[in-house]
């Protein structure tokens, strides 16, 4: 890639259309602006509408491709399906019109990094012949057993005869160490193909990025980086650097929320004592039935703890009539929050979550207690790396309703 001396080499950056992916790859992003490369991250037609990024203090640009829902976004779509299906149509025909759109610019494209949710995006890539870049948002203990399903490595639905299941680079894994989607088989099952799909071309790539950090998952890294083709590279944790190194300036919190953030729960948290509340979260794409959400809010009740549950505007209706008067000022909920103010705040003792890659990287900065429910789309083997690095979690066997 030579550039002239003037010129800065130009990256486009394509995450996969939700939360959990987003904020990841925008603080990359900003890694990369701060060393002196241009970047432009790429969000869909409808979150740059409803959301209108714009970032303070950094020189990011930010430009649009459609997703086939420019109008309702996800909410749009009729199924998971469907949406996907649109989202690679579109894509790919306004993901080669903007580098044709650049190409013809004072400033071309020189490296595409894009989510590997969006396989389709190295098809685009090839066919312009970009230099390309594959950027795993999960840790490297997730993406290492997709692999291994993928390639047929670990056979599906995995029969007690073949536990516990060896992986080099991992701990021996009994069945509830899997990801949610092989633990619970068939679930989520439009999700579980994306994640397997990571793998249909990322040997493709150029290189392979993961959001975790080398002295974390030593072992499976370097396992990981021995089948992959592509050289393997650990960027992360991506969260704010106000939390890391102080690099770089006003970079305090996540800046794309696709939720309304609710600000009143800081200001809950201040009136409790150090250490003494736990803050519930299940994400932005995990669904709970009326009876668990019920089983849940009994549950903490019971815990006689304070605790703040962040629940969807979408998932409100489920919260049972009771809750509210019975709990008073012992619980907080909120429907979006900042999550690394909460995380940092000195309240917080425990989170109870479905732990992805940033949460883990999170929990690992903050030393922020944690445990984790089987219910959703989680990464049950979060809770070996952080019991071995930190003592940190611990686990709620699941029981009745999945809970």
């Amino acid at each position: 890639m030579e550039r002239k001396a003037t010129n800065r080499v130009h990256v486009l950056a394509i995450p996969y259309p939700s939360q959990g992916h987003i904020n990841p790859m925008l603080q990359f992003s900003k890694r990369l602006s701060s060393k002196g490369l241009k970047a432009t991250f790429v969000t869909t037609i409808f979150i740059s509408q409803t959301m209108k990024p714009q970032l303070i203090g950094s020189d990011i640009d930010f430009d649009t491709i459609s997703d086939g829902c420019d109008e309702g976004g996800f909410s749009e779509a009729k199924s998971v399906d469907n949406y996907l299906v649109r989202l690679q149509d579109a894509g790919s025909r306004t993901l080669t019109e903007l580098i044709i759109k650049y190409r013809n610019s004072s400033h071309p494209i020189d490296l595409i990094i894009y989510d590997a949710f969006l396989p389709w995006a190295l098809d685009v890539c090839q066919a312009v012949w970009h230099s390309r870049g594959c950027f795993f948002t999960q840790a490297c203990a997730v993406d290492y057993i997709y692999y291994y399903a993928h390639h047929g490595l670990l056979s599906l639905p995995v029969s007690s005869s073949a536990l516990p299941i060896t992986i080099p680079g991992l701990p021996l894994l009994e069945l509830r160490d899997m990801p949610s989607f092989i633990y619970v088989a068939g679930s989520y099952p439009s999700y579980f193909e994306i994640v397997l799909s990571q793998f249909s071309n990322a040997d493709q790539a150029d290189f392979i990025l993961v959001n975790t950090f080398y002295k974390l998952e030593q072992e499976v890294v370097d396992s990981m980086s021995k089948v992959m083709t592509p050289p393997l590279l650990t960027i992360g944790p991506t969260i704010p650097s106000m939390y890391l190194d102080q690099r770089l300036e006003n970079n305090k919190d996540y800046d794309l929320n696709l939720f309304k953030l609710d600000s009143t729960s800081t200001h809950w948290l201040t009136s409790k004592t150090p250490r003494s509340v736990v803050y519930v979260s299940f994400g932005s794409m995990a669904n709970l039935s009326i009876d668990q959400m019920e089983e849940l809010a009994r549950g903490l009740k019971q815990t006689g703890f304070d605790f703040l549950w962040v629940i969807r505007s979408s998932e409100m209706a489920k919260v049972p009539d009771w809750f509210a008067e019975e709990m008073g000022d012992k619980a907080m909920i909120a429907n979006w929050i900042p999550q690394t103010e909460v995380l940092a705040h000195e309240a917080v003792g425990c989170f109870s979550r479905i732990v992805g890659g940033t949460q883990r990287s999170s929990l690992c900065v903050w030393a922020c207690r944690w445990w984790r429910c089987h219910n959703g789309p989680t990464k049950p083997q979060m809770l070996s790396w952080l019991r071995m690095y930190g003592r940190l979690g611990f686990e709620l066997r699941s029981e009745r309703m999945g809970l």
